[in-house]
């Protein structure tokens, strides 16, 4: 069946089952490595198994709205470690329909592995940008996680690059979490595939110059200790804010977000700029039982209304253009993505990681 006759039949129902599920409804999250219901839930119709990295909660009201669009239910396994080797050891008997991570090299690692299927879709070609999906149809991202400047909100200062950070100006001045995070290798994967290795490790040099404590913590932390005065920048993702500025007024995270001020830098050495973003994202698995409804899972994660339930929600930035955004988020401004595609990212993560040890920058 093509992509858009699958979509219009499956998302007939009305909005206002969005707004209910949104609201609470549908099934409750499942706890860390919960089984898929019943030996025969991988064959049955109208069933999708979500084997995800993610935490169940932070998705379950987008579950909660797809069972309630087109009846078909969503079995959540949440793997905290070790999906690609859990997939590999069920083999063709798995009964994982949908794979789904945080981070493009984790997603990639899956890809790598042939653990995931090609999936032709016009739905998902047309509301996800070509570099932020597999050029095979082997993975989509779902939701963007920029890496932007926390700063002092006093600090007089409304633009930056991420090439800044190793500027002596700010020597002493600076907070990030550990180099080997994630978050950061992608950070500087992305460096070395703009600038090269050399350039990258005399940068990386520069910003461990700079910092004012160890490589360490959270991406929260950044913002408080600018609060408590230890440094005035940092480097964290952008859906924390939402997050500490959403606190409770006069809680400690409220109080860390209104300590800082938001600034999308960007690479200065790449023409026309762009700030670096991670994924959270999917693929259906390459012997999906219920494929079909594997892909209509998938086209409705990329909807106006899931998009925007990601949005408000985890804070996380949509890939589809033109959907409504939470106020706080919002109020960063409008983000130019870098268009260097994640797969060419993801090719220097291991030269990264082993930057971040050559320059010693967790010591």
């Amino acid at each position: 069946m093509p992509a858009t006759s699958r979509f219009s039949r499956l998302f007939a129902l009305p909005a206002a089952a969005l707004l209910l599920a949104a609201c609470g409804g549908g099934t409750p999250a499942p706890t860390a490595d919960s089984e898929v219901e019943g030996a025969e839930a991988g064959s049955a119709p109208g069933v999708v198994n979500l084997y995800t990295t993610r935490e169940p909660g932070l998705i379950q009201p987008l579950l909660d709205a797809f069972t309630e669009r087109t009846g078909t239910r969503v079995n959540t396994v949440f793997v905290r470690d070790g999906l690609l080797e859990r997939v590999q050891a069920e083999g063709e008997r798995s009964p994982a329909d949908v794979l789904m991570t945080v981070d493009t090299g984790n997603l990639l690692d899956l890809v790598g592995a042939g653990i995931t299927q090609p999936v032709q879709s016009q739905v998902l070609a047309d509301a996800i940008p070509a570099h932020l999906r597999g050029a095979d149809g082997k993975w989509f991202a779902l939701s963007l996680r920029d890496r932007i400047l926390y700063a002092d909100r006093d600090l007089a200062l409304d633009a930056f690059s991420y090439e800044e950070l190793a500027d002596p100006r700010w020597k002493g001045k600076v907070c990030i979490r550990s180099g080997q995070h994630p978050y950061n290798t992608s950070l500087i994967a992305a460096m070395i595939a703009h600038r090269g290795v050399e350039a990258t490790e005399t940068w990386l040099r520069g910003v461990k110059a700079n910092l004012a404590r160890k490589a360490a913590g959270g991406d929260r932390d950044v913002a408080r200790d600018i609060l408590a005065g230890i440094c005035e920048i940092g480097i964290a993702n952008a859906y924390y804010v939402g997050r500490m500025k959403n606190a409770e007024p006069g809680s400690e995270q409220h109080q860390w977000g209104e300590a800082i001020k938001v600034i999308r830098p960007t690479f200065a050495s790449v023409e026309g700029g762009g700030t670096h973003v991670n994924i959270s994202g999917a693929a259906v698995a390459a012997h999906a039982p219920n494929r079909d409804h594997a892909v209509a899972l998938l086209e409705y994660l990329v909807s106006d209304e899931a998009q925007s339930l990601y949005a408000r929600a985890n804070y996380e930035y949509p890939v589809k253009a033109g959907v409504e955004l939470d106020p706080v988020v919002a109020s960063f401004g409008e983000m130019k993505v870098d268009a260097l595609p994640l797969a060419k990212i993801a090719e220097h993560r291991r030269q990264a990681s082993e930057l971040v040890d050559r320059v010693g920058f967790e010591n």
